[in-house]
């Protein structure tokens, strides 16, 4: 089933009884060439593509839940490509490309929403910083704009410019930067993973990883073993359980990051609006909720739930920055688990374990990396190879020194990227 303005319309006006189901709902199967674990965004967009680009789609998608309920329901809904640091300049500018011509290769309406992303800063050594990020993204072949203190009164006139716990100094502006639903973006995937063949099987737990002789063979599973020639764990914040399955201790800490929306108030904030001083970060839905988060609960949790001094902490840094908001009525929030890596880079690598994979690390960037950490990394399990665009999230930099991307310059230290 293709997806159509016109069948949109027919639907409408026939009581929407002719959609058919968007995936299949398959027993798993005894034996596959490539096993997911796990069920999320970047999983699913990993079984897409090596279907769609390496023609393998006898995979099977494991998830111990439902498709999507973990940390791609779970975040703010940013897409951007303004990283500075080689490694993951090149990583994300790749990503923010599939972005743009994604609901076209889905034929699936992700809402994917270029309205731009703003990085205010707040003082004379974080406008140097901008700017020099700014000259790496333009380097690297994407958008990036230094905005003085009058051009963001002029974009943003409803932030208070007279307060002093943030003063606003200017920001560096990505037009093509944005947003995209959550949701719909794992609901693509799994679709046209699906159409393509590939089995997603929810309400499967991961029990163990199967090794013989240095070379991975299989999975326990709630629903009994499976064997497969290839593995790869998708896990984000489990990652690290997941991992020690195969005896595997990763360099990352699982942290929780809250995230709040409130209830619908009329258009006020076009763009993404992101604060550096308070670790602050806001947009507003299509729905017009206004979605915002901060900073990590900074202790470390497996639960998808935040603490309330944390909260308290975002939502003042909401209200210094945009007091007109104070009256805004919180419906509701989530807490996702991050996987932070002690460099604050994601890892996408080969193992020790021939035949074992491992995607993770991702920390805040998780979501806009979507697209890209399932095209490389299906590229990874397909050819043996490391993607061009992800040549650097070697797992091996933890150990030797080389090549890490301390992104933020907060150092070794997982809770503070």
């Amino acid at each position: 089933m293709r997806f159509s303005g016109l069948r949109v319309l027919k639907e409408g006006l026939t009581g929407n009884k002719g959609w058919s189901p968007h995936w299949r709902d398959p027993e798993p199967k005894a034996e596959y060439d490539v096993i997911i674990i796990g069920g999320g965004g970047h999983g699913l967009a990993t079984a897409y593509y090596l279907a769609s680009q390496h023609g393998i789609t006898n995979v099977a998608v494991l998830e111990k839940g439902y498709l999507g309920g973990g940390n791609v329901g779970r975040n703010t809904t940013i897409v951007r490509a303004n990283y500075g640091l080689p490694g993951n300049s090149e990583f994300y500018s790749h990503s923010l490309k599939l972005w743009e011509g994604l609901e076209q290769e889905l034929n699936y309406n992700v809402m994917h929403s270029q309205r731009g992303v703003i990085n205010l800063f707040n003082s004379d050594g974080s406008r140097d910083a901008a700017a020099r990020r700014g000259n790496a993204v333009i380097g690297q072949g994407d958008d990036a704009v230094l905005m003085d203190n009058a051009d963001v009164r002029k974009m943003l006139p409803y932030l208070d410019f007279d307060q002093t716990r943030f003063p606003i100094y200017g920001g560096l502006y990505q037009p093509r930067g944005g947003t995209a639903r959550h949701d719909a973006v794992a609901w693509g995937f799994a679709r046209g993973a699906d159409q393509r063949g590939v089995d997603l099987i929810q309400q499967c737990e991961v029990t163990g990883i199967d090794i013989v002789d240095g070379v991975v063979k299989g999975v326990q599973t709630t629903r009994g073993a499976i064997r497969a020639k290839k593995v790869g764990i998708v896990a984000a914040g489990r990652s690290s359980q997941v991992a020690a399955m195969a005896g595997m201790r990763l360099p990352v800490e699982s942290h929780v990051l809250q995230a709040f929306v409130t209830e619908g108030v009329k258009p006020a904030i076009d763009h993404v609006i992101t604060y550096e001083a308070g670790h602050f970060y806001i947009s507003q839905s299509d729905k017009g909720g206004l979605v915002f988060g901060g900073s990590l609960d900074l202790y470390s949790s497996y639960a998808s739930r935040g603490n309330l001094p944390m909260a308290e902490h975002v939502i003042e840094s909401a209200v210094t920055l945009m007091p007109s908001i104070a009256k805004a009525k919180v419906l509701r929030s989530w807490g996702g688990i991050m996987d932070m890596s002690s460099d604050g880079s994601p890892i996408i690598d080969k193992t020790h374990i021939d035949g074992l994979y491992i995607n993770c690390g991702w920390c805040y960037g998780g979501f806009k990396a979507t697209p890209a950490s399932g095209n490389t990394f299906a590229h990874l399990m397909a050819t043996g190879n490391p993607h061009t665009a992800a040549v650097r999230h070697r797992m091996d930099r933890f150990s030797t020194g080389v090549g890490l991307m301390d992104e933020e310059a907060t150092g070794s230290q997982h809770n503070l990227h």
